[in-house]
């Protein structure tokens, strides 16, 4: 397998904002790309929208009108998953569930050729478990983009236990060529992004929920350290539902580890129907044109929060778990520090990689903002990594 001359047939399973998203990467890259879907006509207005997305690129002078003609046409739509042609590499980028997924991956392995690529842009799921429905699982992996993909730089390379090194280093240098940066990981819950983010959501909504600050102050605190958004607007933006359902499942996959509790503050939410931006009110109320109307912080109340007690800094806490977090993945030899870093920088437009950051406030710093905070809520949430007994 080579990533070098001329570019090998991809197939993108699944055409939502993601599934289309990708085609479009791949298309540009200059590959064949062939588009299925089991809603009807979903395929077909995917490869539509994504023509006038091309042409609005080239009106917007990001590509030529030649180039952007040339990736349109290199989109196709397939009926049928057994009508797919060779194919490179097959993405599966359909719903998130993981009967659908075996499903899909069951009639790949029927109908690709045992040299073609599986990939899953599962952003939770476990690789292993998609793969027992494939008879060679070597050749399945994880290839988790970020929305808007054709925008995100990341890929999360994700291995499973059966996954074969070759196909793994040809997905990294594959995607590296579309421009993309890789990053390595094993089938871990959450993979890196969604498993060290935990924190940063679940802290935010822990000091609403104890009455600490309001919501809009929280948030400042945490803009004031570097942070492009607060967690509370950010779940805000992403949808109440989805941050629930991508963190119950990384609770659920790690037998219900107390560090990654839901949050009842965050339930309430959800059945309240209180989504965010997309239903017009979340943590905060929208107006009509997505912005909130309640989110004036108090800023003498930031001043008086950040940098005093531990306990009740909302940056110093945050940024210890998120600091704890990044140091156990690491630890259980889930993945490098390095592509850590890399991942929550480029993944989550965080200011530092947590790694580096814990490297630099020291780790016995992080070690007492925790034990603080587990002699006030105790339960397990707050226990340190191992990692943080010795420098790393």
């Amino acid at each position: 397998m080579t990533t070098d001359g001329p570019r090998g047939n991809v197939a993108v399973v699944g055409t939502g904002a993601m599934g289309a998203g990708i085609a479009q990467v791949a298309a540009m890259a200059g590959h064949q790309v062939y588009l299925q879907d089991a809603g009807a006509d979903r395929a077909a207005a995917a490869v539509e929208g994504l023509g006038q997305r091309l042409a609005d690129l080239a009106a917007k002078s990001r590509m030529t009108r030649e180039e952007a003609r040339a990736a349109a046409d290199r989109l196709q739509v397939v009926a049928d998953l057994a009508d797919l042609p060779e194919c490179e590499l097959v993405i599966e980028a359909a719903a998130e569930d993981l009967e659908v997924k075996q499903s899909v991956f069951a009639e790949l392995g029927r109908t690709q050729p045992p040299t073609t690529l599986l990939a899953t842009n599962t952003s939770s799921l476990d690789i292993d478990a998609i793969a027992e429905s494939v008879h060679d699982p070597e050749r399945v992996i994880g290839l988790h983009f970020f929305n808007p993909a054709p925008v995100m730089r990341l890929v999360e390379v994700v291995h499973g236990q059966s996954s074969a090194q070759t196909y793994v280093d040809f997905a990294a240098d594959l995607v590296a060529s579309w421009g993309k940066t890789p990053v390595h990981c094993a089938s871990t819950p959450g993979f890196i992004v969604n498993r060290v983010a935990r924190p940063f959501y679940g802290e935010g909504q822990r000091m609403l929920d104890e009455g600490l600050a309001d919501a809009a102050t929280i948030d400042a605190c945490l803009r004031s350290a570097g942070f492009r958004m607060g967690p509370l607007e950010l779940t805000d933006l992403i949808g109440q539902d989805v941050n629930l359902a991508v963190g119950t499942s990384v609770w659920e996959r790690t037998g219900q580890d107390p560090r990654y509790a839901p949050v009842q503050l965050q339930r309430d939410l959800v059945a309240q129907g209180r989504l965010g931006r997309k239903t017009g009110r979340g943590v905060y109320r929208y107006a009509a044109d997505g912005r909130p109307t309640d989110a004036d912080p108090d800023e003498r109340r930031v001043d008086e929060l950040v940098g005093g007690p531990a306990r009740t800094d909302p940056v110093a806490r945050t940024v210890a778990m998120l600091v704890n977090e990044a140091v156990d993945l690491v630890h259980r030899g889930e993945a490098s520090p390095e592509d850590v870093d890399t991942a929550m920088v480029l993944g989550t437009s965080y200011p530092k990689g947590p790694v580096a950051w814990g490297r630099e406030l020291g780790y016995d710093y992080v070690r007492t903002v925790l034990a603080e905070l587990d002699d006030a809520y105790p339960g397990g949430r707050y226990r340190p990594s191992p990692a943080l007994d010795g420098d790393r």
